[in-house]
């Protein structure tokens, strides 16, 4: 067990609080306080478990959680990670790594793309499909993402490689 200490068959917490006055040059107690270093132990288990304590009733998952701080449906913050979370840095990053990618599918499609004479620029699903899969394989997922922004248009629900390769991707900023 890291951080015991094996005396007289034993073991024992290393705390700051332990008693380590009657220590030899390895850090083992010769003769010592076991009260002392029992106490440390108690203490350490203690403060861990109240602030676990405190933390569950936050834990929307837990049995024993405090209906009092839950957030309901309808009230602020209902479906968000906590504030200066790990959690919600992650989604910020998430956020941002999307729109990248959907910011570059449209400018592989304004480079690929065929313009029309009234300007807008269109590409086949089929040959966006075969440029951009080298740079990213999550090509139709980027589209749906780019199309639910107002950014593109194609017609039907989902593309599907091969059977929809002609179906034509209108880029609309």
């Amino acid at each position: 067990m890291p951080g015991c200490k094996l005396i007289h068959c034993v073991f024992l917490y290393s705390s700051p609080i332990m008693n380590t006055d009657n220590a030899d040059d390895t850090g083992n107690t010769i003769t010592g306080s076991c009260a002392s270093s029992v106490k440390g132990l108690k203490d350490s288990w203690q403060k861990w478990s109240s602030d676990h304590r405190e933390y569950q009733k936050h834990n929307p998952f837990s049995d024993g959680r405090d209906v009092a701080t839950r957030i309901r449906k309808g009230q602020a913050g209902y479906g968000r990670p906590q504030e200066g979370s790990k959690t919600e840095q992650r989604g910020f990053d998430a956020h941002s790594h999307i729109g990248r990618e959907v910011k570059e599918l449209c400018d592989v499609i304004q480079d690929i793309g065929e313009r029309s004479k009234d300007g807008t620029v269109t590409v086949e699903f089929g040959r966006l499909f075969e440029c951009y899969v080298s740079i990213s394989n999550k090509v139709v997922g980027v589209l749906l993402r780019a199309r639910r922004q107002g950014l593109v248009h194609f017609e039907g629900e989902m593309l599907w490689q091969g059977r929809d390769d002609g179906v034509l991707i209108t880029l609309l900023r």
